[in-house]
């Protein structure tokens, strides 16, 4: 059983040694759920069953073959001469590059010796440090500082571990596994990035945990994907701490199946410094949790604690800033459980727009937890230990805690992602555009519509753009070449590109 935080201990316990559940009693006496007492959630999420095209057998080999990479050496170099299989292992010392692993079974893992590790600094000109499309890639013990767009981007690869990293101010993301499957983050510490600290984009069965992520925009973002559960963070001093999102405008439309539990989660008041104008840049500073039109997210034993705005803020499309309208995209969250958490000093100079809620409902306390949607069927255990605005429609939920779902991780790897000719400039376009631009509201980039209309029926033109881009609008970021793709691959994801319509 997972552990509890110490005052829900003490209630289970109390309520055990007493030999009763306060159950439903007059007087306005409110009822208290032990965390043991009722059912554990069961998810919606299954294992394959056996036979089923998932596997594809370990990743490497019995015996891996190593190859070592001294300071003053390339890191990329041994990657391009390496076969699938081999362990990279690089010595400490400063290793100014870009690194790309379009090979499967490749880990990519730094020495620590004396406390020293292998450092990736971009000196602020590179823009990416570390980019992957293999199966079963594992980046683990780096350190990497100074780029401008990625500390570690998965595009498309599946299987993934990325763990005990240092990542301090690498621009736009830190960790960002991108259309990804069954992939784990874990142990890394992310500091100083411009969005999100930890991004994970249309993925599926992920888990975050062990991680501790601060000075960020956003600490950790769940952005539609499904089957997440963020567990055992460290979060604090973000804009944002934990994010479960769905951004319009994306060809994934749902997040779902989220569990955010056992995370400390404090004093997340930074001020705002996300690019103007884009989704994150939208996030209230001293907002703890943020579920926006998410749907099955369950809330369980978080410590969330000093936050401004709210530490638990549930909003739709409709009452979000800087979102774009998708009519494909249900804009509401549903099913939101919040079960035992302990919440302490949120709320105490929150934002106009709740300021006006609380005086609409007459509520004169500092909110704990702030909902603004037409979302249905959510629920709340324990109602009366929080100061809540907007939950009158939330009912008892019909379970006390998560502990029947352990992981949603898969039992076998997925199998290596086969790619046609025909779907390359598809799969470039989930894998790596999405990652910047939706298709009609604003992320990092400009829309697609945006560049629809500059290269309406001209996709030589951006496919040129996009091997050599230069910066034309003050208010975007420079957009890093992408000449790395290849130049089929290129000229694949400008005509896709100019064929979307959503």
């Amino acid at each position: 059983m997972k552990a509890k935080f110490i005052l829900v201990l003490l209630t289970a316990v109390i309520a055990i040694g007493l030999g009763y559940l306060v159950g439903k009693q007059s007087g306005g006496v409110p009822v208290v759920l032990g965390t043991n007492a009722g059912g554990s959630y069961q998810s919606g999420f299954e294992q394959p069953e056996p036979g089923d095209d998932v596997s594809s057998g370990p990743a490497g080999e019995a015996n891996p073959v190593i190859a070592i990479v001294q300071d003053g050496e390339s890191i990329q170099d041994a990657v391009k001469a390496a076969a699938p299989g081999t362990t990279i292992q690089i010595m400490p010392g400063t290793y100014h590059e870009t690194v790309y692993i379009d090979k499967d079974n490749i880990h990519l893992v730094g020495v620590i010796k004396a406390g020293k590790r292998a450092v990736m600094d971009g000196k602020g000109k590179l823009n990416d440090a570390i980019l992957y499309s293999g199966n079963n890639v594992v980046v683990e013990n780096m350190q990497i500082t100074g780029y401008k767009g990625n500390g570690i981007m998965g595009q498309a690869g599946n299987n993934f571990e990325i763990r005990n990293n240092l990542i301090i101010d690498t621009g736009v993301y830190g960790v960002f596994p991108q259309l990804g499957k069954n992939g784990v983050v874990e142990h890394n510490v992310i500091s100083g990035i411009e969005d999100a600290a930890i991004y994970v984009g249309m993925s599926d069965n992920v888990h975050v945990a062990h991680n501790r992520v601060f000075d960020s925009v956003a600490g950790i973002e769940i952005e539609n994907s499904r089957h997440a559960i963020v567990e055992n963070n460290y979060v604090h001093n973000n804009t944002g701490g934990i994010l479960a999102f769905i951004t319009p405008g994306l060809p994934i439309k749902t997040t779902y199946d989220v569990i955010i539990r056992n995370n400390f989660i404090v004093g997340n008041n930074h001020k705002n410094f996300g690019a103007p104008g884009s989704t994150v840049a939208g996030i209230p500073a001293g907002t703890g949790i943020l579920i926006m039109a998410a749907d099955d997210v369950i809330v369980e034993d978080n410590l969330i604690s000093d936050h401004k705005t709210a530490g638990i803020l549930i909003v739709d499309h409709a009452n979000a800033a800087n979102i774009s309208i998708d009519p494909e995209s249900e804009p509401n969250p549903d099913r939101v459980a919040i079960l035992n958490n302990t919440m302490m000093h949120n709320g105490y100079d929150t934002i106009p727009e709740v300021k006006a809620l609380m005086a609409l409902k007459l509520s004169q306390f500092e909110p704990d937890i702030v909902h603004v949607s037409e979302g249905k069927d959510s629920c709340i255990n324990n109602p009366h230990q929080y100061n809540l605005v907007g939950l009158d429609a939330f009912k008892p939920c019909g379970f006390s805690n998560t502990d029947a779902t352990d992981t949603y991780l898969l039992d076998t790897p997925v199998a290596p992602r086969e790619i046609q000719p025909s779907e390359r400039g598809k799969i470039a376009y989930l894998g790596v555009c999405t990652g910047c631009h939706s298709y009609n509201g604003r992320l990092i980039g400009p829309s697609i519509q945006t560049i629809q209309a500059l290269y309406y029926d001209n996709p030589e033109g951006l496919a040129a753009y996009l091997a050599n881009p230069v910066k034309k609008r003050p208010d975007y970021p420079e957009m890093p070449t992408q000449a790395y793709l290849g130049d089929e691959t290129l000229l694949a994801v400008a005509k896709y590109v100019l064929s979307r319509e959503n």
